[in-house]
């Protein structure tokens, strides 16, 4: 039923005349992160600690080579502009080394945030946005299924087959890839009314009304996290987590048009 109501939003959304005004605009120009702001924790806002998030050969790179320890310095690469109702397309792939003094779960773990809250709003010691996160995994040597494209919730819930669903991961039904494997996950967002991932042109989890409450999001400033609080907007960031990864593609189409 929720696939059928989609096809119809997007259906309407996309009528032929505003079809012709919804075009694709790279988010990454290829040269320079100009127009992106960077939040390290543990650093001020616009702190590119390590030069961390850096662009070479046309890509963005997440690296750690300028680290003397990790000490918990998650990262996020935020767009400037917020976006409420859009398509959302990335491709990355993962790269060596990881860092070892990272925690374990990081290893070969990445994602995009989206519906978070504004970097400027984030105090110096606060480790993750409010947002909610696409998560991007690759499979471990252990050779266990690892799915990527699943959902994780820092301060934030989510509505997930018709009941609020408090965990702070939720698994997509994607197969695992492996971690030299260039990986296309998109995102569509219909403000608060249905998100939907899919990679490499799957669908492969569902859901709605984004939310704020939860934990995971530590030392933020009270006045952002009001529970309850439906997110139908926010910024789209980048993240570092202690893997390197490149992004060759940050594309959007902004939906928006027609929208209040």
């Amino acid at each position: 039923m929720i696939r059928f109501l989609v096809t119809i939003l997007l259906c309407i959304t996309l009528q032929p005349t505003q079809a012709q005004q919804n075009k694709w605009v790279s988010l990454f120009n290829g040269k320079d992160i100009n127009d992106w702001i960077v939040k390290i924790h543990h650093h001020d806002v616009g702190v590119n600690y390590g030069n961390t998030f850096r662009v070479e050969d046309g890509v963005i790179k997440v690296r750690y080579d300028q680290y003397d320890k990790f000490n918990e310095q998650y990262g996020h690469l935020y767009y400037k502009t917020p976006f409420s109702h859009y398509h959302l397309v990335i491709e990355y792939r993962f790269a060596d080394p990881w860092r070892k003094d990272a925690p374990s779960y990081t290893e070969l773990n990445s994602g995009v945030m989206f519906h978070s809250q504004d970097p400027r709003t984030m105090p110096k010691e606060q480790d993750w946005p409010i947002s909610i996160e696409m998560q991007f995994l690759a499979g471990l040597a252990d050779g266990k299924a690892r799915p990527t494209g699943n959902m994780c919730s820092p301060g934030t819930n989510i509505v997930y087959k018709g009941k609020l669903d408090t965990r702070h991961c939720i698994d997509s039904n994607s197969k695992t890839y492996g971690k030299d494997e260039w990986v296309r996950a998109e995102l569509i967002v219909l403000g608060d009314s249905l998100v939907q991932h899919i990679i490499n042109g799957k669908v492969v989890l569902e859901y709605s009304k984004p939310q704020i409450g939860g934990d995971v999001a530590n030392r933020y400033d009270p006045t952002q996290k009001i529970d309850g609080k439906i997110l139908n907007s926010g910024f789209i960031a980048l993240q570092s987590e202690g893997q390197p990864i490149d992004f060759r593609k940050v594309e959007i189409m902004d939906l928006s048009k027609g929208k209040k």
